[in-house]
């Protein structure tokens, strides 16, 4: 398993700043999963209230977003750091905006499922997107997981798996036009269904960023735009 450690200063207040947005990240990460985790409870449920305490709590995640990047700011203007420490800040402000993201999918679920309620047309679809999403919730756990441990074996494991989200949204999506030419009065409620599926599939999409930032930290290069076949012939077991 390859896990990395962060490095150890002769400045315990340096060690602190290091360990302080580390752990930030991670309570943002835990509060964005929960986020994601009721806004998909109130689509199957089809309770509104939850919804829209998703909505209202937004703004938490983004004050976690705002607060991580000021501190990653203020150790890059006071510490300047280098090597695997300067590594460590700039994963820290790419993973932040990835999650500040999702916590954004997370509701446009919620409002979609504010929208619909319990309608119970399109019963089958509402089954597939809460089937998507909870293949994507776990995905984000275990994405949170490898950044925990900045463990590159599971980041490879993480993103291998967004394939199989995005064959489960293109099912979505091809089911919902079946649905639309057969009836053309379930448009306006597909359109939430498809905009709640996409959503979801784009939390897949940071889900992988976040784990090309774990293996950029770790192995000190830049993955993106690199296919999974080769992140996994050059790094995986």
């Amino acid at each position: 398993m390859k896990q990395r450690h962060l490095s150890q200063h002769y400045s315990q207040q340096f060690n602190a700043d290091l360990e302080k947005i580390r752990t930030n990240v991670l309570a943002m990460g835990g509060m964005v999963e929960q986020q994601l985790e009721q806004a998909i409870k109130a689509l199957k449920s089809g309770l509104t209230d939850r919804a829209e305490m998703v909505v209202a709590n937004d703004y938490k995640v983004n004050a976690y977003d705002v607060d991580i990047d000021e501190q990653c700011a203020k150790i890059l203007a006071l510490r300047q750091p280098t090597a695997s420490d300067l590594r460590l800040v700039l994963t820290v402000i790419k993973t932040t905006a990835d999650l500040e993201r999702i916590g954004d999918e997370a509701k446009r679920v919620a409002r979609m499922a504010i929208r619909t309620g319990s309608s119970g047309s399109g019963r089958n679809l509402y089954l597939r997107i809460e089937h998507l999403g909870v293949q994507v919730k776990n995905m984000l756990h275990s994405t949170l997981d490898a950044f925990a441990r900045m463990d590159v074996d599971e980041a490879i494991k993480v993103a291998g798996g967004d394939g199989r989200i995005d064959q489960e949204y293109e099912g979505i999506m091809r089911q919902s036009m079946t649905y639309m030419m057969e009836d053309p009065r379930s448009i306006p409620l597909l359109m939430d269904i498809i905009w709640s599926a996409r959503a979801l599939e784009r939390i897949g999409d940071r889900c992988c960023n976040i784990c090309e930032y774990v293996i950029y930290f770790v192995k000190g290069k830049d993955v993106r735009h690199t296919s999974l076949q080769q992140i996994q012939a050059e790094f995986g077991e």
